[in-house]
C-alpha cells in the first residue's frame, strides 16, 4: 500500500523532468519525461523506514530523511530535488504541492496563531534559535563586506553577490531619503551591515536594535573597524521594549525582521513603529512575503529553522499597518531576487561543507542545504517573494514622484 501511494503521489507530481527512485529492495521506478530547463534526478531510499517517514508528512519527512541518511541523492543534488518537485507545481500556474489534508491545513494555522503571540521572551529565543548558531557559520556563506542575511538587489546579471547585497542597501537607502543630522532606527540590525552602510554614507546617527547576542557582539566589532562606531548606537533590547521608552526617530528602516515578528504581533509592531516615527517620518520595511493570502509556517521552517516565524502576506501587512494611519507610499515586489540570492549562499554552503561539518556536524550541513533549498524553489517557482513597502505618516514627507529613489542609488553606487 505504501509503495502505492508515494508511486501515486510521484506520477502526478513530476511531469516534466525525470527523477529516477530506488528502494531498498532494490526496484527501480522512473517518472516524469525529458524537457528543457527540467533536471533529471535520482535518489535512493536506503531503508524502508524512510518511505513511511516521507508519507506521513512529504515535506518534513523527506527533510529529515535526507538529514538522517535514509535519503541520498545519486544524480543531481538536493537543489535540483526540491526544485524538481517544486518547479511541476508552479504557484503561478495555479499549482501547488498537495501534501496537506484539510485537518493538517487547520493545524497549521493554529499553530501559526499560537506562535504569533510571540511574548518578549519566546522572541529572544526564536532569534537565538537561527543567529546564535555561531557567526562563523555566516562568515562561510555571507558576502563578505556587509554580511546581509536577506535578500539581496540584482539591477544585472553580470554582478557579484557582494555587489548585489551593496546595491540592496544603497536602493533602500535612496528610498529612505534620508537628511542630515537625523536620527535612524533599524529594527533587527544583524551584524550591523545597514547601520554601518548608512553611517558611511550619511551623516546620520543610527539605532540598532537585535535579539540576537551573536549578533550584537560582531555588529559593535564591525562598526569599530569600520571607523563609525561613534555614530552608532548597537543594544540588546526588544522593539516593544524601545517604543515604551519613548524614543523617536526621523528615519526607521527594518530588513528581514518582520518574518520573526508573528501574526498576532502585526497590529503591535506597527502601532509601535508609528509612535516611534516622527511626524514628517519615513520608513522603509523589507521583508518575505506571500504573494497569495495570508497561510501558515510549514512543520521543517517552524521545527528546525524559525521557530515562531510566519512569512506575511501583503495584504495582512498594509491592513495591519492602516490602523495606525501609516502611508505605504512605495510597494515593490522583488519577485526572483532572493532566488539568486539563496543560490548563491548554496553554493558557497556546498563549497565550505567541510568547514560547515567541522562547526556542526553532517546533519546539521544536511538540514542547512536543505533550508536553502527549499526556500530557493519556493522563491523560484512557490508563493513566495520579497516586499519593500515604505512608509510616512504625512502624505507631504517625500517628493511626489519616484525619481528621487533613481538618482539617491547612483550617487551612493558612484554612476
Amino acid at each position: 500500500m505504501a509503495l502505492g501511494i508515494l508511486d501515486r503521489f510521484l506520477e502526478r507530481g513530476v511531469r516534466q523532468g525525470v527523477l529516477e527512485l530506488a528502494r531498498p529492495d532494490g526496484s527501480l521506478r522512473r517518472f516524469g519525461t525529458p524537457a528543457e530547463g527540467f533536471p533529471h534526478v535520482r535518489i535512493r531510499l536506503t531503508d524502508k523506514g524512510a518511505e513511511r517517514r516521507i508519507l506521513r508528512d512529504p515535506r518534513l519527512g523527506a527533510a529529515e530523511a535526507f538529514m538522517d541518511g535514509q535519503l541520498e541523492v545519486e544524480q543531481g543534488d538536493i537543489m535540483d530535488l526540491v526544485y524538481l518537485l517544486r518547479a511541476n507545481a508552479r504557484w503561478d500556474k495555479g499549482g501547488e504541492l498537495k501534501e496537506h489534508t484539510p485537518l493538517k491545513k487547520v493545524v497549521g494555522k493554529v499553530v501559526t496563531l499560537v506562535d504569533g503571540i510571540n511574548r518578549a521572551a519566546s522572541a529572544k529565543k526564536n532569534i537565538a534559535h537561527h543567529y546564535d548558531v555561531g557567526n562563523d557559520l555566516y562568515n562561510l556563506f555571507l558576502d563578505i563586506e556587509h554580511m546581509q542575511y536577506s535578500c539581496a538587489y540584482w539591477p544585472s546579471d553580470d554582478i557579484t553577490l557582494e555587489q548585489a547585497q551593496t546595491a540592496k542597501l544603497a536602493h533602500i537607502a535612496a528610498k529612505l531619503a534620508i537628511e542630515p543630522g537625523q536620527k535612524v532606527l533599524d529594527i533587527g540590525c544583524g551584524w550591523g551591515g545597514m547601520a554601518i552602510y548608512l553611517a558611511k554614507h550619511f551623516d546620520v546617527s543610527v539605532k540598532g536594535i537585535t535579539l540576537s547576542e551573536e549578533q550584537l557582539v560582531l555588529a559593535r566589532q564591525r562598526a569599530v573597524e569600520a571607523g563609525v562606531s561613534g555614530r552608532i548606537d548597537f543594544e540588546l533590547i526588544d522593539y516593544r521594549d524601545l517604543a515604551a521608552r519613548g524614543d523617536k526617530f526621523e528615519r526607521i528602516v527594518s530588513v528581514g525582521m518582520f518574518e520573526h515578528v508573528g501574526q498576532a504581533q502585526f497590529d503591535r509592531f506597527f502601532r509601535d513603529c508609528a509612535t516611534m516615527l516622527d511626524d514628517e517620518g519615513v520608513m522603509l520595511m523589507h521583508t518575505i512575503g506571500r504573494m497569495g493570502g495570508p497561510g501558515s509556517t510549514d512543520a521543517f521552517t517552524r521545527k528546525y529553522i524559525f521557530p515562531g516565524g510566519y512569512i506575511p502576506a501583503l495584504s495582512e501587512t498594509v491592513e495591519a499597518s492602516e490602523k495606525v494611519r501609516l502611508i505605504a507610499t512605495d510597494v515593490e515586489n522583488l519577485r526572483l531576487h532572493y532566488a539568486k540570492t539563496l543560490r548563491e549562499w548554496y553554493k558557497r554552503c556546498v563549497a565550505n561543507k567541510e568547514a560547515i561539518v567541522k562547526l556542526h556536524d553532517e546533519r546539521f550541513y544536511r538540514m542547512w542545504i536543505f533550508y536553502l533549498s527549499g526556500a530557493t524553489a519556493a522563491f523560484e517557482s512557490g508563493g513566495m517573494c520579497n516586499y519593500q513597502i515604505q512608509y510616512t505618516r504625512s502624505r507631504h514627507a517625500l517628493p511626489l514622484t519616484r525619481d528621487y529613489i533613481t538618482e539617491g542609488e547612483k550617487v551612493l553606487l558612484g554612476a
